[in-house]
């Protein structure tokens, strides 16, 4: 479940709540190479505004979803969609290319349940939403264990696994996790940050992020890292980096990573085993150092690099 989504329900939310008429769209099948996979979603508000595409190329998604929707008799319960659209159509609208978009529409009457998903993944649960056409009716379940596939759709009831979002704990608030946390928030992760060394105080903090109390070990505990979350060692001090690469170690985060050289990586995986215990195995979850090969020098470069790279983990596990 990409971030994307659940900001489309909070903006839906938020439309709902100032008196706006909303309809939820869940793609069902997109046409060529679409900006939006199937089972994503897509919000529009009665005066036409909408969430859930933001680059230029997705124009055209937005294009025919409003049309396929305009040409919906109005129905106060959801319903799937089928729109074709002729090449011929499609270059007179300026779209690339014909083809069928399959969607279901579902006018936003009550919001409580939208409220209620965000405050479940807000707390960092996944949970699956269950739609009911016949009925409108929406049934949240949580837990991993009720999210066994992302998104199913068998022409009466809609299934879709969401959350958690994707987030980031940055144990040093030094220069470079300052500019690592910029750019995760600018791609809508969650960035928490660990450094109780006096002169690290919350006010180097880019604005957005959460700070967690206390030495590593137990800001991780606190944290409770899962499958959405990376953890990454920069404060390049062994007495805080060293106890929280253990408790990521712990944790089934996604990606764990650390600063330093080749020879100081080999350094402190030699520390982890003697200390900690841990296998060559399990060290081997330890990217260090952290960071696609850029070739950047400044931390601004670095923190892409180390950014890139996690990204790319993440994407490959979605893909999986």
């Amino acid at each position: 479940m990409e971030n994307l989504d659940l900001r489309v329900l909070a903006d839906a939310l938020a439309w709902k709540q100032q008196g706006h008429a909303v309809t939820l769209v869940t793609l069902l099948e997109t046409w060529g190479t679409s900006p939006r996979p199937p089972g994503a979603l897509l919000a529009f508000r009665g005066d036409g505004a909408f969430s859930g595409a933001h680059t230029g190329h997705a124009d055209d998604l937005i294009v025919r979803t409003r049309a396929a929707l305009q040409l919906e008799a109005r129905n106060d319960l959801p319903s799937e969609i089928i729109h074709a659209l002729t090449q011929e159509e499609a270059e007179r609208k300026g779209l690339p290319c014909g083809g069928n978009l399959r969607v279901v529409q579902e006018p936003i009457g009550d919001p409580g349940w939208i409220a209620e998903l965000l405050q479940r993944t807000g707390a960092h649960q996944k949970v699956a939403r269950t739609l009911t056409l016949a009925t409108g009716a929406v049934q949240l379940q949580e837990g991993a264990r009720v999210c066994t596939e992302r998104f199913a759709f068998d022409g009466l009831t809609l299934r879709h696994c969401l959350g958690p979002r994707w987030r980031v704990v940055l144990i040093g608030a030094s220069q470079l996790a300052q500019a690592v946390a910029g750019i995760a928030r600018q791609l809508d992760m969650e960035v928490l940050v660990c450094d109780p060394r006096p002169g690290h105080s919350p006010d180097r903090d880019v604005p957005g992020i959460t700070r967690l109390h206390g030495e590593p070990e137990a800001a991780l505990a606190q944290a409770q890292p899962d499958p959405h979350t990376a953890v990454l060692a920069l404060s390049h001090e062994p007495a805080l980096d060293d106890p929280g690469l253990a408790a990521a170690l712990r944790s089934p985060a996604y990606y764990i990573g650390a600063l330093g050289s080749s020879r100081n990586h080999a350094m402190r995986q030699q520390r982890l085993a003697e200390r900690h215990g841990f296998s060559p195995d399990e060290l081997a979850r330890v990217v260090g150092p952290a960071g696609l090969k850029l070739g950047g020098k400044t931390p601004s470069e670095m923190a892409l690099s180390v950014v890139a790279q996690m990204v790319q983990v993440k994407n490959a596990l979605a893909a999986a």
